[in-house]
């Protein structure tokens, strides 16, 4: 933990089923409290990168649809909506705390195409120079699974890899549930949190079980993925809850917090 405490860069992703309520709707009053976090933090002299899923959720509450399509067309046309009314809801509530964002929409291509890379690079540190907190989300509109390549599939990778791009000191996945346990403590009440994980095993992996809520694309395996990518990049990373982003503050302070999962060079 005292990584964290000492971390001068973050990476921090919310997720899906942090930013809704359970039909889809916004949960504003969780929205703002992250967006005064982060503001706070970033007036702290952290710097601070906010990874946000939503877009398509936020897309589907926008136009009254009943629920989540599964036409990779409509998810796109949901996906261009929605983003438009989620950076809207970051501006203004970002704004209230005289914090400015900036919206940054990746592809996996953009990540390994060197020329790209470094103009992706160049920008963001552009941004951490400028006071700004760049809210960076996959481009949905575009980059979909069919398009081989094009897609990270989900923004826990993302996040992991946006990480290793600025050379982040913490990636901290903001989710549903506050860490890894021995059972998914949702069907097993017995559960018991595992609050740091120097590495990820194969007996590691194993815990993780399926896929995220309705809402989302992620689940545990995908933050069990970002926690080897970001180690590898020997940078560690925190999954925690984000039922309540002031979270943030405890763990930026040293308090231990979700599961904790060790960087390379520290095992």
């Amino acid at each position: 933990m005292q990584r964290a405490a000492q971390a001068r860069r973050a990476v921090v992703k919310v997720g899906t089923s942090t930013l809704t309520h359970e039909n889809g709707s916004i949960h504003f009053r969780r929205l703002e409290t992250l967006c005064q976090v982060l503001s706070d933090l970033r007036g702290a002299g952290r710097e601070i990168l906010l990874v946000s899923s939503g877009a398509i959720a936020v897309g589907v509450g926008k136009l009254g649809l009943p629920r989540r399509p599964e036409e990779t067309e409509r998810k796109q046309a949901l996906a261009a909506v929605g983003q438009c009314e989620l950076m809207f809801l970051y501006d203004k509530f970002f704004g209230q705390f005289q914090q400015t964002v900036a919206q940054v929409l990746l592809t996996a291509r953009d990540t390994r195409d060197p020329v790209s890379r470094a103009h992706m690079h160049g920008a963001l540190e552009e941004l951490f120079r400028m006071g700004i907190i760049p809210v960076v989300n996959e481009n949905d509109t575009v980059a979909v699974d069919e398009l081989v390549g094009d897609c990270f599939g989900d923004n826990d990778t993302l996040s992991a890899t946006v990480a290793a791009l600025v050379h982040a000191d913490l990636l901290v996945l903001l989710t549903d549930i506050d860490g890894l346990y021995t059972a998914d403590p949702r069907t097993h009440p017995g559960a018991k949190r595992i609050p740091y994980v120097p590495r990820v095993t194969d007996e590691i992996r194993a815990l993780a079980g399926g896929a995220g809520s309705a809402r989302g694309t992620g689940g545990m395996q995908t933050k069990l993925r970002a926690a080897e990518i970001s180690a590898a990049a020997g940078i560690p990373c925190c999954v925690a809850s984000g039922e309540d982003p002031r979270v943030l503050y405890g763990l930026f302070e040293g308090e231990p917090a979700g599961t904790f999962f060790g960087a390379t060079d520290e095992n």
